[in-house]
């Protein structure tokens, strides 16, 4: 069994790919912006960790979206939707979430194949 970490901090791996599937922390975006602003960061993050482990969007399995109010739906959703390959958007979950900083509004979290 091989398991492969990117991206290794004391706390957690920016990703850990296993068994041909890539697991992504949780990403998020600059601190205080707009919700459409960290969409677009996180959106853009999470796609320079597939391009590194070899996948793309087009792989991806699931997503988990934490919003730290549901009112930023809309918004949030507005990017995402014209991010998300057409015909290939994940099985996907979206909740609200006390996040890990007053100034963060939106955290995604991807599976992907590689």
């Amino acid at each position: 069994m091989t398991i492969e970490r990117k991206g290794v901090g004391q706390r957690m791996s920016q990703a850990v790919i296993h068994n041909g599937t890539v697991y992504l922390a949780g990403q998020v975006g600059e601190a205080g912006a707009s919700v459409t602003k960290q969409t677009q960061d996180i959106l853009q993050k999470i796609e320079g960790l597939l391009a590194e482990v070899g996948s793309d969007t087009t792989k991806i399995l699931q997503a988990v979206i934490w919003l730290d109010d549901m009112k930023h739906f809309a918004e949030m959703n507005a990017v995402w939707d014209a991010w998300v390959p057409e015909g290939h958007a994940p099985a996907r979950a979206c909740g609200e979430a006390k996040l890990a900083s007053p100034e963060l509004q939106v955290e995604i979290i991807i599976t992907a194949a590689v």
